[in-house]
């Protein structure tokens, strides 16, 4: 007969497990120790098999037909019940392991380590982790809700760092959208707030753009007594209008000295296009200085403590304090912003070529393939009247701006 509540709470333990039947298939097996636990028994393919519901009385008589109910629809169209509450089960215990802090290490290894990204590029994501990991870190990526992000972007904001809370937001948003290529979550809620946050100031890397200001900073380059290898880097940054990180990655096996070029893969640029950075006299000279200190394998520009890997992100800047210029007077990469506005301020040069030249115009995937793109002869000559230009600064040479002669 059908069970009624006044029964079940009336069914006592016993030595061993037994069973009270309800209706169709629905059950309570009673245990030792008291629990009575709503069970159903369905039958697939000949198969007996049984889906476990609950405990009475969490699930109540009513909720456990109701179950049961369901149930037998679904066998009565081929599914199997307890099959997909195993796989709801497992599901539900994978993505609760599968937090924000998880995944994002996981993305910043196979996305960004094992694609080779420039180690700059990888510290700066795991800053970015350490920044959201104490408000989101051990949240499951699946049941993150914008606010859970803002509020911890918000806090950044308050604190005057509106450019650390954008890149904050942009590399939540990488993590969310690799966590829904790998079905750990179902959407980016960072795209809900575009427009919540301060768009922060446009910041222009510090430059030097008077001709003799640069003479000096090359005068004091030339007189600095560190590290070799850095010295050289110094030295030979101010020619080329590559940024820093291309710079201190450059490999042997990327420069002809014979031709005059430094093929840059694709991996290795901002816009993971190849570059090619005509090479001038000067440079071929420093390169060569570089090569007979430490041979012609590796990396250009080791770091003092290993061979194996390139000088750090902030050697050159550390540098430029050592040698007394403040992050207001200098940068490595504002030695970008010198080139390019001197070489502008000339008039000498077709404005395309600069931009090309600072990779910044290489969107011809064809043409733009190292040497072989639009603007190279020019280039070439616009590298060693660069290069010329810059030995006249350094020996003191008298140069009006506006009035250059072409070499």
């Amino acid at each position: 007969m059908p069970l009624t509540d006044t029964r079940l709470r009336a069914l006592k333990p016993k030595d061993k497990p037994y069973k009270v039947t309800d209706e169709r298939g629905l059950y309570v097996e009673v245990t030792p120790t008291g629990g009575k636990l709503w069970r159903f028994r369905y039958r697939i393919g000949g198969a007996q098999k049984k889906l476990c519901i609950g405990s009475y009385p969490d699930i109540s008589l009513k909720q456990a037909r109701d179950a049961a109910y369901e149930a037998r629809r679904a066998v009565a169209s081929g599914g199997d019940p307890a099959f997909e509450k195993r796989k709801r089960k497992i599901r539900a215990e994978f993505l609760s392991a599968q937090t924000f802090e998880a995944v994002a290490r996981e993305y910043i290894e196979q996305m960004m380590v094992q694609n080779g990204r420039a180690d700059g590029t990888i510290v700066k994501a795991n800053y970015f982790l350490d920044k959201l990991a104490p408000a989101i870190g051990n949240r499951p990526i699946n049941e993150i809700e914008p606010f859970e992000v803002l509020a911890p972007l918000k806090r950044m904001e308050a604190t005057g760092k509106h450019e650390t809370a954008k890149k904050c937001r942009s590399f939540a948003g990488r993590v969310f959208r690799y966590g829904v290529a790998t079905t750990r979550c179902k959407s980016d809620p960072t795209s809900m707030l575009k427009g919540a946050l301060v768009t922060p100031r446009a910041k222009h890397y510090a430059a030097i753009l008077e001709p003799t200001e640069l003479g000096g900073l090359l005068r004091a380059i030339d007189d600095f007594t560190g590290y070799m290898v850095t010295k050289l880097a110094l030295q030979i940054a101010p020619h080329v209008f590559v940024r820093p990180g291309e710079l201190r990655h450059a490999e042997w096996h990327e420069i002809d000295l014979v031709d005059g070029v430094w093929k840059i893969p694709a991996g290795k640029m901002k816009a993971r296009r190849a570059h090619a950075v005509p090479l001038s006299k000067q440079v071929r000279g420093y390169l060569t200085d570089l090569a007979e200190m430490l041979g012609r394998e590796g990396y250009v520009f080791p770091s003092a403590r290993s061979s194996k890997r390139p000088m750090s992100e902030n050697t050159l800047n550390a540098a430029f304090r050592r040698m007394g210029y403040s992050k207001e007077e200098v940068t490595a990469h504002g030695l970008r912003a010198t080139a390019s506005t001197f070489l502008n301020e000339s008039g000498l040069w077709n404005p395309d070529a600069i931009e090309r030249a600072l990779a910044h115009g290489d969107s011809n995937v064809v043409r733009g393939i190292y040497h072989r793109g639009k603007h190279w002869d020019e280039r070439v000559r616009m590298a060693q009247w660069w290069s010329d230009y810059l030995d006249e600064l350094r020996t003191g040479g008298k140069v009006i701006m506006g009035k250059f002669a072409k070499g």
